[in-house]
Protein backbone atom coordinates (compact mmCIF):
# COMPACT_ATOMS: atom_id res chain seq x y z
CA UNK A 1 0.00 0.00 0.00
CA UNK A 2 1.32 3.41 -0.77
CA UNK A 3 1.73 5.87 2.06
CA UNK A 4 1.43 9.46 1.23
CA UNK A 5 3.89 11.83 2.87
CA UNK A 6 1.28 13.08 5.20
CA UNK A 7 -0.52 9.23 6.20
CA UNK A 8 -0.15 8.84 9.81
CA UNK A 9 2.08 5.69 10.14
CA UNK A 10 1.17 2.85 12.24
CA UNK A 11 4.02 3.30 14.52
CA UNK A 12 1.53 6.30 16.08
CA UNK A 13 1.22 3.48 18.53
CA UNK A 14 4.34 4.72 20.28
CA UNK A 15 3.39 8.04 20.19
CA UNK A 16 -0.06 7.23 21.58
CA UNK A 17 1.58 4.87 24.14
CA UNK A 18 3.64 7.90 25.49
CA UNK A 19 0.74 10.07 25.97
CA UNK A 20 -1.64 7.21 27.30
CA UNK A 21 1.23 6.19 29.45
CA UNK A 22 0.72 3.08 28.48
CA UNK A 23 3.66 0.67 30.44
CA UNK A 24 3.53 -2.27 28.41
CA UNK A 25 3.71 -0.23 25.10
CA UNK A 26 6.46 1.81 26.77
CA UNK A 27 8.67 -0.66 27.76
CA UNK A 28 7.87 -1.94 24.21
CA UNK A 29 10.37 0.91 22.95
CA UNK A 30 12.85 0.39 25.60
CA UNK A 31 12.72 -2.91 24.10
CA UNK A 32 13.21 -2.47 20.41
CA UNK A 33 14.63 1.28 20.30
CA UNK A 34 16.58 1.56 22.79
CA UNK A 35 19.93 -1.56 22.49
CA UNK A 36 20.75 0.86 19.17
CA UNK A 37 21.06 4.43 20.89
CA UNK A 38 23.14 2.63 23.73
CA UNK A 39 25.07 0.80 21.16
CA UNK A 40 25.74 3.94 18.93
CA UNK A 41 26.34 6.18 22.17
CA UNK A 42 28.97 3.71 23.69
CA UNK A 43 30.55 3.71 19.76
CA UNK A 44 30.73 7.30 20.15
CA UNK A 45 32.64 8.22 23.21
CA UNK A 46 30.07 7.36 25.64
CA UNK A 47 28.68 5.16 28.21
CA UNK A 48 25.58 3.38 29.05
CA UNK A 49 24.24 5.37 31.31
CA UNK A 50 24.92 8.22 29.12
CA UNK A 51 22.55 6.80 26.53
CA UNK A 52 20.08 6.04 29.27
CA UNK A 53 19.47 9.62 30.04
CA UNK A 54 19.16 10.64 26.46
CA UNK A 55 16.99 7.90 25.79
CA UNK A 56 14.85 9.60 28.79
CA UNK A 57 15.34 12.99 27.41
CA UNK A 58 14.44 12.18 23.83
CA UNK A 59 11.12 10.68 25.15
CA UNK A 60 10.22 13.85 26.90
CA UNK A 61 10.83 15.53 24.10
CA UNK A 62 8.58 13.80 22.12
CA UNK A 63 5.80 13.35 24.91
CA UNK A 64 6.08 16.98 25.37
CA UNK A 65 5.34 17.57 21.11
CA UNK A 66 2.90 15.17 21.09
CA UNK A 67 0.84 16.53 23.99
CA UNK A 68 0.92 20.11 23.14
CA UNK A 69 1.37 20.37 19.31
CA UNK A 70 -0.45 16.69 18.37
CA UNK A 71 2.41 15.10 16.66
CA UNK A 72 1.38 12.71 13.91
CA UNK A 73 4.58 10.13 13.30
CA UNK A 74 4.61 9.52 9.25
CA UNK A 75 7.62 7.73 8.94
CA UNK A 76 8.59 4.74 11.43
CA UNK A 77 9.42 5.33 14.68
CA UNK A 78 12.55 3.61 14.98
CA UNK A 79 14.15 5.90 12.53
CA UNK A 80 11.95 8.94 14.29
CA UNK A 81 13.51 8.16 17.50
CA UNK A 82 17.08 6.98 16.64
CA UNK A 83 17.51 10.05 14.46
CA UNK A 84 16.76 12.72 17.36
CA UNK A 85 19.14 10.41 20.00
CA UNK A 86 21.66 10.85 17.21
CA UNK A 87 21.34 14.58 16.87
CA UNK A 88 21.30 15.31 20.26
CA UNK A 89 24.28 13.40 21.18
CA UNK A 90 26.41 14.75 18.11
CA UNK A 91 25.39 18.42 19.77
CA UNK A 92 26.33 16.84 23.11
CA UNK A 93 29.78 15.87 21.70
CA UNK A 94 30.34 19.06 19.63
CA UNK A 95 30.05 20.99 23.02
CA UNK A 96 32.16 18.88 24.86
CA UNK A 97 35.20 18.90 22.02
CA UNK A 98 34.64 15.38 21.32
CA UNK A 99 33.95 15.18 18.09
CA UNK A 100 34.96 11.47 17.10
CA UNK A 101 32.14 10.16 15.18
CA UNK A 102 31.72 6.21 13.83
CA UNK A 103 29.87 4.77 11.01
CA UNK A 104 25.96 6.03 10.43
CA UNK A 105 23.39 3.21 11.16
CA UNK A 106 20.48 5.69 9.71
CA UNK A 107 21.97 5.62 6.38
CA UNK A 108 18.72 3.42 5.32
CA UNK A 109 16.78 5.76 7.07
CA UNK A 110 17.47 8.91 5.01
CA UNK A 111 13.93 9.73 3.60
CA UNK A 112 12.49 13.51 3.63
CA UNK A 113 9.76 12.83 5.80
CA UNK A 114 12.30 12.00 8.63
CA UNK A 115 14.32 14.53 8.05
CA UNK A 116 11.25 16.82 8.34
CA UNK A 117 9.68 15.06 11.11
CA UNK A 118 12.90 15.32 13.28
CA UNK A 119 13.38 18.84 12.15
CA UNK A 120 9.82 20.01 13.51
CA UNK A 121 10.74 17.99 16.86
CA UNK A 122 13.69 19.87 17.00
CA UNK A 123 12.64 22.99 16.54
CA UNK A 124 9.64 22.56 18.76
CA UNK A 125 12.51 21.64 21.63
CA UNK A 126 14.10 24.97 20.67
CA UNK A 127 10.61 26.76 21.08
CA UNK A 128 9.85 25.38 24.45
CA UNK A 129 13.60 25.73 25.85
CA UNK A 130 13.42 29.53 24.67
CA UNK A 131 9.32 29.65 26.17
CA UNK A 132 11.11 28.24 29.64
CA UNK A 133 14.08 30.72 29.66
CA UNK A 134 11.84 33.73 28.76
CA UNK A 135 8.91 32.61 31.50
CA UNK A 136 11.54 32.31 34.36
CA UNK A 137 11.81 36.47 33.50
CA UNK A 138 8.45 36.56 34.54
CA UNK A 139 7.62 37.96 37.98
CA UNK A 140 5.67 35.86 40.17
CA UNK A 141 1.93 36.69 39.65
CA UNK A 142 2.28 36.65 36.09
CA UNK A 143 4.16 32.70 36.95
CA UNK A 144 1.16 31.91 38.63
CA UNK A 145 -1.46 32.77 36.75
CA UNK A 146 -0.30 31.23 33.47
CA UNK A 147 0.99 28.22 35.34
CA UNK A 148 -2.97 28.12 36.89
CA UNK A 149 -4.03 28.65 33.16
CA UNK A 150 -1.82 25.73 31.48
CA UNK A 151 -3.08 23.45 34.03
CA UNK A 152 -6.97 23.90 32.22
CA UNK A 153 -7.96 26.34 35.58
CA UNK A 154 -10.80 28.61 34.57
CA UNK A 155 -10.24 32.76 35.11
CA UNK A 156 -12.44 32.45 37.50
CA UNK A 157 -11.13 29.91 39.06
CA UNK A 158 -7.58 31.01 38.78
CA UNK A 159 -8.96 34.25 40.40
CA UNK A 160 -10.37 32.73 43.27
CA UNK A 161 -7.42 30.70 44.15
CA UNK A 162 -5.50 33.81 44.03
CA UNK A 163 -7.79 35.88 46.13
CA UNK A 164 -8.01 38.66 42.82
CA UNK A 165 -10.67 40.30 40.73
CA UNK A 166 -11.68 37.79 38.07
CA UNK A 167 -11.37 41.45 35.46
CA UNK A 168 -7.80 41.87 37.09
CA UNK A 169 -6.83 38.14 36.73
CA UNK A 170 -7.68 38.53 32.68
CA UNK A 171 -6.07 41.92 32.09
CA UNK A 172 -2.75 40.66 34.11
CA UNK A 173 -2.52 36.96 32.10
CA UNK A 174 -3.28 39.32 28.53
CA UNK A 175 -0.39 41.19 29.87
CA UNK A 176 2.03 38.61 30.86
CA UNK A 177 0.93 36.65 27.37
CA UNK A 178 1.70 39.89 25.83
CA UNK A 179 5.39 40.38 27.47
CA UNK A 180 6.26 36.86 27.15
CA UNK A 181 5.08 37.16 22.99
CA UNK A 182 7.46 40.31 23.52
CA UNK A 183 10.95 38.86 24.52
CA UNK A 184 10.16 35.85 22.15
CA UNK A 185 9.92 38.06 19.46
CA UNK A 186 12.91 40.27 20.22
CA UNK A 187 15.13 37.01 21.32
CA UNK A 188 17.70 36.01 18.36
CA UNK A 189 16.09 32.54 18.45
CA UNK A 190 13.12 32.92 17.53
CA UNK A 191 14.33 35.24 14.54
CA UNK A 192 16.42 32.33 13.40
CA UNK A 193 13.54 29.88 13.65
CA UNK A 194 11.38 31.97 11.66
CA UNK A 195 14.14 32.32 8.87
CA UNK A 196 13.90 28.16 8.62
Amino acid sequence: MFMGQNTVHDDQKYIDALLQNDGKRIQEIYTKFAPKVIGFVKQNSGDEDAAKDLIQEVLLIIYDQAKTKDLKLTCPFDAYFFMICKRKWFTRLKKSAKERVTNDPLAGFDSETLQDQVQQTEHFETKMQLFKELFQKLGDTCKEILQLSFGSFSMEEIASQLNISYAYARKKKSLCIGQLTKWAQESQVYKQLKEL
